[in-house]
């Protein structure tokens, strides 16, 4: 369950967007905590029912093509970069309102029955990959309001999601190639290529 300051209630919850390197994604940070796992994606509103009504009251909003809420952030995809000046002052109010509400911005029980089913570790590369995304990698494109997330290792090739300002963005191939695949082949020498999924 969702527990919300009472003081918050009464109080202004500060929700403040920042530019994100994807031109069409946005995130919006909160000056409450939203929940305590990683960032949870969802790409339709129907991958957002019964795993965060906050997600699916900014899916309710025109041209948003996609919505990721992290522990203190909420990352919003843009269908339409041109509606970026008409949806900001809506989306700022719908998060504030869903926060004053009182309501969990995401089930968590739900969330970590979908981690539970997830794809598990099970080679000694697979646990050095999933360490480095979790420890370094992840936190690090959190901070532009994105999340990557691993699929496989296959042949020597690692799968990932690009998720939240990642998805589409147009440094994410530098991000991929320069940085992640650069420390993965530096910690792990069998990596010969990573790819996005």
């Amino acid at each position: 369950m969702y527990s919300i300051n009472p003081m918050t209630q009464t109080q202004d919850i500060q929700v403040d967007l920042e530019f994100t390197p994807n031109p069409n994604t946005l995130k919006y940070t909160t000056s409450v905590p939203l929940h305590s796992l990683g960032a949870a994606n969802f790409k339709t509103p129907d991958a957002a029912t019964g795993k965060s009504e906050l997600a699916q009251a900014l899916f309710s909003l025109k041209d948003i093509s996609a919505v990721m809420v992290g522990k203190n952030f909420v990352t919003v995809t843009l269908a339409d970069q041109d509606a970026l000046t008409e949806l900001n002052e809506q989306i700022i109010d719908t998060i504030k309102n869903f926060l004053k509400s009182g309501k969990a911005p995401v089930n968590l029980e739900a969330l970590k029955a979908a981690a539970a089913t997830g794809v598990q570790a099970t080679t000694q590369i697979e646990e050095k990959i999933m360490k480095i995304l979790d420890e370094e990698i992840r936190p690090a494109v959190a901070m532009d309001g994105g999340d990557i997330t691993f699929e496989k290792y296959q042949d020597g090739v690692v799968f990932l999601h690009m998720q939240g300002s990642c998805a589409g963005c147009p440094s994410s191939t530098a991000t991929l190639k320069m940085g992640i695949e650069n420390r993965l082949r530096d910690v792990i020498p069998e990596i010969l290529e990573v790819v996005a999924v």
